[in-house]
């Protein structure tokens, strides 16, 4: 499976804070957004391309832009952090929404709501920031591609390799974009080191 994992200075910088238990939900919200920004260049840097040409001040130009259309898909509640640069950035996006809560015992997720657009034809960006057990990703992909998405890419703050092997087993062709893979979980399932609940640190309910 191909696991991107960045080394860019500036989503090393933010993962530092991100994982830093001093740092507000106010600034926690701000350095996710940051560190998304950088992250979804790395996974739409292949984005097909149409060739066509604008007329500047000065003259004709040849220009490319991206040919068709991205769905972003945060997974319910703390994607909904990551969507805000893809909205931004992107010229051409849908959303779509896929609610997954987990267990706190079993740490099995179960899905409780699923919201998507027309899939065909588009590149499906899925927004959840920890890639813990893979359950999830599993789970959320797998409904993916019953609505006829293919090529999905997923981004996330922090993975595992729990998380890894379970979309290796299960989805061997989607890319993962990823600030950090983590040491492993700890006995509730968490990513260790991590950052804790991104849910709860983002939404400031610790």
């Amino acid at each position: 499976m191909p696991l991107h994992v960045s080394d860019h200075p500036i989503v090393q910088g933010c993962l530092a804070d991100l994982r830093d238990a001093m740092t507000s939900p106010e600034r926690f919200r701000w350095l996710a957004r940051q560190a998304i920004t950088f992250l979804l260049y790395e996974a739409t840097r292949d984005l097909p391309l149409r060739e066509s040409t604008v007329r500047t001040p000065l003259g004709e130009a040849r220009a490319r832009r991206v040919e068709g259309e991205v769905v972003a898909i945060p997974v319910l509640r703390a994607g909904l952090g990551l969507l805000s640069p893809v909205l931004e950035l992107l010229p051409r996006v849908s959303v779509g929404y896929v609610g997954l809560e987990r267990d706190e015992q079993t740490a099995v997720a179960r899905i409780y709501y699923q919201k998507l657009p027309p899939l065909a034809g588009k590149v499906p960006l899925l927004l959840d920031p920890m890639l813990a057990t893979g359950g999830s990703a599993v789970q959320a992909i797998d409904l993916i591609e019953r609505a006829g998405g293919r090529g999905t890419r997923m981004i996330c703050i922090v993975a595992a390799p729990d998380g890894v092997r379970a979309l290796e087993a299960h989805h061997p062709h989607v890319d993962v974009y990823t600030a950090a893979l983590d040491e492993g979980l700890n006995d509730r399932a968490f990513i260790v080191p991590g950052l804790g609940d991104f849910g709860d640190r983002l939404f400031g309910t610790v």
